[in-house]
């Protein structure tokens, strides 16, 4: 299996940081074809152009059929058979508004996982991203601005001293400009350990301005003009968190991980094999309403199957406890499931800083977070939000009010579901009133290392992350697994030839 261009990355700097301790390091980037996927800006100009001009040329046009550089927009047109004239008409309106400041500021998109990219580098100690574009500088002000608004939800934020522009006209000696750029930032005293470009043209100069550096190149292949990137560049266009992060040893360490959903034996145990402290568990009663059992669905919602075996919170708790580890109580019910989750941690001397109780406001309601509070005042006390959702959008002042009246019952973490279609603005909103926010409901790795790169206070996941070699079940929420397929890979015969 070939090496993605992120792990090669992650490989350079993890190399640069060993040989270097203490040095600024830093990762160079161009903007246009690197961090703006440019078909954005051409598509939604185009766009803009139909309605201006009342045709519709355009109507029909998606992303996906933009494949040309922007400044190769004629070819595009050509393609969809305009005639002579319209093209010209159409080009020089192109042309005249690419790079106004509504266009910079509305039209341009990053592209997927960049961000995310950038914000990883920028969390790491002594490392920074800084930025060398094509752009003349008289765009300076609208690229920041624009810029930053598009990474505020990733909170990426660029400062001014680590944009270097071109101090010429328009594409005036972009490869020269990448060249002065790095030795701009070289001077300033970084370490650059890598540079990454979607034009070839740009990284042959660099590899023939500064050979001896060990330097990584990387070609973003996306969309560009000139060909034949120079030896030893590493190319490609998946900006893949999970080919950069190796492991959850390499995260933020203040971010505190919960696998979910360890309900049963086989997820206990992949769990217990893990560096994960928290295990989420969901507590029920049995049918008879008698002991505490672990089980996401209600025997109501999904009735018992002839097979079904389940633990008891009792059996669960003692293993967590034998193994060192910390328990978060998912309670699915009121005053039962309490009563026997409080017996059970109490009798078992599990002291309040390994315990996580998680419970809607509706089954706990005030009483059940107040005794919790009362009982257990140093543990961590949560409850979901997402149904605060269209007040947060509608009117912050009003759900602020709701959030303090549940931090008066208690409560010290709310939590919010990775699926929000509004999930970073939620997110940065209660962050920044001051709460703790813990993030539940991630699907898969990527989305897992996302969620951890925002630095909520924790992070809530089923951890089926094979890359890492961790393969979690799942809750069983309708009682549904997630399963593995286990490949063995097939002997090859080697052939001998026979001497002659």
């Amino acid at each position: 299996m070939a090496t993605s261009w992120m792990h090669s990355l992650a490989v350079c700097f993890d190399k640069t940081r060993s040989e270097f301790p203490g040095e600024k390091l830093l990762l160079l980037t161009d903007i246009d074809g690197a961090i703006i996927d440019m078909r954005h800006l051409i598509l939604q100009l185009l766009w803009a152009c139909d309605r201006e001009h009342s045709t519709s040329y355009f109507e029909r046009l998606r992303l996906e059929d933009i494949d040309v550089h922007e400044n190769d927009v004629e070819l595009l047109l050509e393609e969809l058979k305009l005639s002579k004239r319209a093209r010209k008409k159409i080009l020089a309106w192109f042309l005249e508004k690419r790079w106004s400041p509504e266009a910079i500021h509305d039209m341009q998109r990053p592209f997927e996982g960049v961000l995310e990219m950038v914000r990883w580098f920028q969390l790491q100690p002594n490392t920074y991203v800084g930025l060398v574009t094509g752009r003349p500088e008289t765009l300076r002000e609208a690229t920041l601005k624009s810029l930053n608004q598009i990474g505020k939800p990733y909170r990426v934020h660029f400062d001014d001293d680590m944009l270097f522009m071109n101090q010429g006209d328009w594409e005036d000696g972009v490869p020269q400009v990448k060249v002065a750029g790095l030795r701009h930032f070289q001077e300033r005293g970084y370490h650059v350990f890598a540079f990454i470009d979607n034009e070839p043209d740009n990284l042959k100069a660099l590899a023939k301005a500064d050979p001896e550096s060990g330097m990584l190149l990387l070609h973003a292949n996306t969309i560009y003009q000139s060909r034949r990137v120079p030896r030893g560049t590493v190319r490609g266009k998946h900006y893949r968190l999970a080919d950069l992060i190796p492991h959850e040893n390499a995260l933020p360490s203040h971010v505190q991980l919960a696998w979910h959903g360890v309900n049963d034996d086989a997820n206990m145990r992949q769990f217990l094999a893990s560096d994960v402290r928290w295990a989420e568990v969901d507590v029920q009663m049995d049918r008879e309403g008698v002991e505490a059992i672990l089980r996401h669905d209600s025997f109501a919602n999904a009735p018992m199957l002839a097979d079904e075996r389940w633990l008891t919170l009792k059996s669960a708790l003692k293993k967590i406890k034998k193994h060192g580890r910390a328990i978060k109580l998912d309670l699915k019910a009121g005053d039962l499931v309490l009563d026997s989750a409080l017996e059970l941690v109490e009798k078992l001397e599990f002291d309040d800083e390994d315990l996580w109780f998680n419970a809607n406001v509706e089954a706990l309601k005030e009483q059940g977070f107040r005794r919790l509070s009362t009982a257990r005042p140093k543990s961590i006390l949560q409850a979901p939000i997402d149904f605060l959702r269209p007040l947060m959008l509608a009117t912050p002042e009003r759900a602020h009010e709701t959030l303090e009246m549940l931090v008066g019952w208690g409560i010290n973490r709310f939590s919010i579901s990775w699926k929000e279609p509004d999930l970073r603005k939620l997110f940065d909103q209660v962050d920044q009133w001051g709460y703790e926010v813990n993030i539940y409901n991630v699907p898969d790795l990527e989305a897992f290392l996302q969620a951890v790169l925002l630095l909520p206070r924790s992070v809530t996941s089923d951890f089926n992350f094979p890359q890492w070699q961790y393969y979690g079940r799942g809750s069983g929420q309708d009682l549904d697994y997630v399963t593995y397929q286990i490949r063995r890979a097939k002997k090859r015969l080697n052939r001998v030839r026979p001497d002659n």
